[in-house]
């Protein structure tokens, strides 16, 4: 029985022992992907902040602006282009929506990021755009990927268009999660009027036949908890000027808007318990379950030899008795 016993052990220990990192290395990364249907919303605040009044074509100081970011899953989009791409795919409707004190609309800037549902890297469909114009992305946008790495990455930027390294500073410590500070400088460049302007009436179009130019310059910060690729928080120092033509009169450049852009604290703290809740199960798939399975494996096989020994031991005196010749009277 003992020995039956062992044997079974010894498979179990082989078993589990296999299991870690199969669980590890080849489930982890198939299970882990963002869901099609996810709906996300943020509020991003810019306290006194300069805006522009287009009525005036002056910049004014004001309180606050406020920026509503939401990113809706389109599950439709998703499926069709799946058929075609042959791997899951996410596909993110977005919406940033900036308003002034008076609650009136700056601009609205939608968005459509498509995406690699495990890895993040971009897919490229038709539907891809910014503000309605198609683009092609290259590099991460909104999330980083699963088991984020300490170096540079390749990050989006939809103002200007065009992708620029985001670079890793160090290991920082975050309301009680350790994650990862990056930032990106966008240096001074010419971008496109928003379609939709504060003005009625007044059309990205008309504005480009004064000659007056827009143009954008941020330095984008985030901290992303490295097991999920989730940022728990961001900012952003951002200027936008109009320059030059006859919309400015006599003037060279006039600022548009010009603030220190970020999260506000109830999104926040609403970020952070959501990141170290899903921070739970990327540790289950990738730490406590293989190292899990690989101890209990370790012990399994040790228990299994200690019975095989001590059957061993067992069945050595007994053989030995067998092998004794018995003693015959004469």
């Amino acid at each position: 029985m003992r020995r039956k016993a062992g044997l079974v052990l010894l498979a179990l220990a082989v078993f589990f022992a296999a299991l870690s990192p199969l669980l590890r290395w080849y489930v982890f990364p198939r299970l882990a992907k963002v869901p099609a249907n996810q709906y996300q919303d943020m509020v991003l605040e810019a306290k006194d902040a300069t805006l522009l009044d287009y009525g005036t074509m002056k910049a004014e100081k004001v309180s606050k602006v406020t920026i509503v970011q939401t990113l809706k899953g389109n599950v439709e989009a998703s499926e069709r282009i799946e058929e075609s791409a042959g791997r899951d795919v996410v596909v993110w409707d977005g919406l940033s929506y900036v308003v002034g004190p008076d609650g009136a609309m700056v601009s609205r800037i939608p968005e459509r990021y498509i995406f690699d549902a495990h890895t993040q890297e971009p897919v490229h469909a038709t539907g891809e755009m910014v503000d309605g114009d198609p683009v092609r992305r290259r590099g991460i946008e909104f999330k980083w990927p699963f088991l984020t790495e300490k170096r540079d990455y390749e990050y989006f930027d939809a103002q200007a268009r065009v992708t620029a390294p985001i670079t890793y500073e160090g290991t920082r410590d975050f309301r009680g999660l350790e994650v990862y500070y990056f930032e990106q400088t966008i240096p001074w460049t010419k971008v496109r009027f928003p379609k939709t302007l504060p003005v009625k009436g007044l059309t990205a179009e008309a504005v480009a036949k004064t000659g007056t130019t827009r143009w954008y310059t941020t330095v984008r910060k985030f901290w992303v908890e490295p097991l999920t690729g989730a940022p728990v928080y961001g900012e952003e120092i951002h200027k936008e000027e109009l320059r030059g033509g006859t919309l400015l009169g006599d003037r060279d450049k006039v600022t548009a808007f010009a603030g220190h852009v970020k999260m506000r604290e109830d999104y926040l703290t609403h970020t952070v318990d959501l990141v170290k809740s899903q921070r739970l199960l990327v540790l289950l798939m990738t730490s406590y379950l293989p190292w899990g399975f690989l101890a209990l494996g370790v012990l399994l096989a040790a228990l299994a030899l200690y019975l095989e020994a001590r059957a061993r031991r067992r069945s050595g005196p007994a053989r030995a008795a067998a092998r004794k010749p018995s003693s015959v009277s004469a």
